[in-house]
C-alpha cells in the first residue's frame, strides 16, 4: 500500500468510527505532514482522493472538514456558470497584452504558474536531440526544395498512423506540416476568411485564436461557453442566423482556458450546425492526447462530412515543444492552405521533422504519454485542491479534463492585471484573464499553469497569491 493510500485508510477509518464528527476539523496538510513524517505532496494527495470519496471537503482559508452527511445542512457548491458574451463583432487587440506577459515568464526566475507550455522535463529531450543529430549526419546536403510543402513524407506517413490508431482514419494526403500549430491556426484562418470578416469564438477563448484574427484583420463576436459542456451551440445557432460568419474557431477538447471536454453528442451536433450553413470550422486539437479518461477523445473532425473543418494540432504541448512541428487536416481548403503555407515561410525544416518521425516510428510514444497524463491528472487535483484551500471564499475554479492550466475565477472586482504585476514583484507568474477575451468580462479571472511537480516553491507560491488577492479585496 502506498503511503497517501494508507493515510486515506487511516482517516477514512477514524471518520466511520465516530472519532471525526461531520462537520470537524481536520489537522492541516501540514500538520498531517510534520505528525506522520509525510511529505506535503503525499498529504495533499490523499486529502485530494478523501475529498473525491466525499469524506471531506475543503473551505477556502479555513481548512479541511468532515463533509457532513446527506441528511445535514450543507453549503451549496460554488460552480461556474455558462459566459454570457456581447453578440456584437468586436476589433482584436491582444497581441501586446499577450507578448508582455509572455516575456516575463523567463524573467526573475519566476515560479511560471502563468506559462502557456508545458513543463519541459517530461519530454523525451535526448532521444529526440539523438535522432535530430543521426539525421544531421545523414544528410550533409540539404536543399531547400527538400522541405517545400506538405512536408516530410516519412512524417505525414507517422501523423495519420498516429489518427488511425486513435479511431480516425485520415488521407495522409490531407496534411500539411506547419511550424506549429499556431502557423496552422494562421494559415487555415487566412483560407476561409479576408479581413473584415467576422469570426465566432468560444468566451473565454485561447489568445492564440485571438491573436490570429488580430494578426489577419478580422473581428470577432464570441459566443457563450459553459466551463463543464463547452461553446453553446444554441447561442452560436441565433449568431449565425442574425449576422454573417466567415467562420468558427473551436477546442472542443481540454479547452485552453477552462478545460472542459465536449461531449460526442455536442461534437455532432456542432459540425451539423456547421454544415446547416456550410460554415468552415478552425479546430485546435493541440491537447487532445493529453486526456485524463480511458480513452481518447474524438474530435470535430471525426463528424466532418464536407471538408468543412480545418484540424490544426502539433507534437508542442505533447511531445517537444522546441522542435515546433505542427500540422493541418485542412479538408476542402487544403490546395489553399499549402499554397500559403509555401507564400507565409516557403517550407518547414526536415531536421525536426525527420527527428521527431523516427522517435514516433521507433520509441515508446504512448508509453511517454500516459506518463504524462498520469502526472497532469495528479497535479491538476492537487493544484485545484490548494486553490481551494489558499484562496478566499468564494473563489471558484474549473475542473479540467484534460490539458494542463487551471482557470480561476476570484471574488470581488479583482483586476487581475494588478494581481498580475503585484505576483510578477514576488517572482510568480499567472496568466491574467483579459488575455482571453476582445472584452473586460474576465478581468477577475487568471489561469494557472500546473504541468510542473508540486514543490515547497509551487506551495509557497500559491499560498502567497492567496494572501496577495485578500489584500486586494
Amino acid at each position: 500500500m502506498k503511503l497517501y493510500e494508507k493515510l486515506v485508510s487511516d482517516i477514512e477509518q477514524l471518520v466511520a468510527k465516530g472519532v471525526l464528527l461531520p462537520g470537524e476539523r481536520i489537522p492541516s496538510v501540514r500538520q498531517t505532514s510534520q505528525q506522520h513524517k509525510l511529505s506535503i505532496t503525499t498529504v495533499l494527495r490523499a486529502y485530494v482522493k478523501l475529498e473525491s470519496m466525499g469524506v471531506i471537503e475543503s473551505r477556502p482559508q479555513s481548512g479541511y472538514f468532515v463533509r457532513p452527511r446527506a441528511s445535514d445542512t450543507a453549503a451549496p457548491a460554488m460552480c461556474m456558470q455558462a459566459s454570457h458574451p456581447s453578440p456584437v463583432p468586436a476589433e482584436v487587440h491582444v497581441s501586446r497584452l499577450v507578448l508582455s506577459t509572455l516575456r516575463s515568464i523567463g524573467l526573475h526566475d519566476a515560479i511560471p504558474l502563468g506559462s502557456p507550455y508545458p513543463d519541459p522535463s517530461l519530454f523525451p529531450w535526448e532521444r529526440i536531440n539523438q535522432y535530430a543529430g543521426a539525421v544531421a549526419r545523414r544528410n550533409r546536403a540539404w536543399n531547400v526544395t527538400d522541405d517545400l510543402p506538405p512536408g516530410n513524407p516519412q512524417l505525414i506517413r507517422e501523423i495519420a498512423r498516429r489518427y488511425m490508431e486513435n479511431g480516425l482514419a485520415v488521407d495522409p494526403d490531407e496534411i500539411i506540416v506547419t511550424v506549429g500549430a499556431t502557423e496552422a491556426i494562421n494559415l487555415c484562418l487566412q483560407a476561409v476568411a479576408k479581413p473584415g470578416d467576422t469570426i465566432a469564438v468560444e468566451s473565454p477563448t485561447f489568445y492564440a485564436m485571438l491573436m490570429a484574427v488580430e494578426r489577419l484583420g478580422m473581428k470577432v463576436v464570441e459566443v457563450s461557453t459553459d466551463p463543464y459542456d463547452g461553446i453553446s451551440i444554441e447561442a452560436l445557432a441565433d449568431i449565425m442566423a442574425r449576422q454573417p460568419i466567415a467562420a468558427v474557431m473551436v477546442m472542443p477538447n481540454f479547452q485552453n482556458p477552462l478545460g472542459f471536454q465536449m461531449s460526442d453528442q455536442r461534437k455532432r451536433a456542432l459540425y451539423q450546425l456547421l454544415e446547416q450553413h456550410d460554415v468552415p470550422a478552425i479546430e485546435n486539437g493541440v491537447y487532445n492526447e493529453l486526456y485524463y479518461g480511458d480513452a481518447h477523445p474524438s474530435s470535430l473532425k471525426s463528424y466532418d462530412r464536407k471538408g468543412l473543418v480545418l484540424h490544426c494540432s502539433s507534437f508542442s504541448k505533447s511531445l517537444s515543444s522546441a522542435q515546433r512541428v505542427g500540422w493541418a487536416l485542412a479538408g476542402r481548403y487544403r490546395g489553399k492552405v499549402e499554397e500559403l503555407k509555401f507564400l507565409n515561410t516557403l517550407a518547414t525544416s526536415s531536421f525536426p521533422q525527420l527527428a521527431i518521425a523516427e522517435y514516433l516510428q521507433n520509441d515508446g510514444y504512448e508509453q511517454h504519454l500516459r506518463r504524462t497524463r498520469k502526472a497532469y491528472a495528479q497535479q491538476a487535483r492537487i493544484m485545484a485542491a490548494a486553490v481551494l484551500r489558499f484562496f478566499p471564499a468564494g473563489t471558484k475554479i474549473s475542473h479540467p479534463q484534460g490539458g494542463y492550466v487551471l482557470w480561476v475565477e476570484l471574488p470581488g472586482n479583482i483586476d487581475s492585471m494588478q494581481l498580475y504585476r503585484r505576483a510578477l514583484e514576488c517572482k510568480i507568474t499567472v496568466g491574467p484573464g483579459r488575455m482571453f477575451s476582445v472584452s473586460q468580462a474576465y478581468k477577475h479571472c487568471i489561469r494557472l499553469n500546473y504541468s510542473y511537480p508540486w514543490s515547497v516553491g509551487v506551495e509557497q507560491a500559491i499560498i502567497l497569491l492567496g494572501k496577495l488577492i485578500t489584500e486586494f479585496l
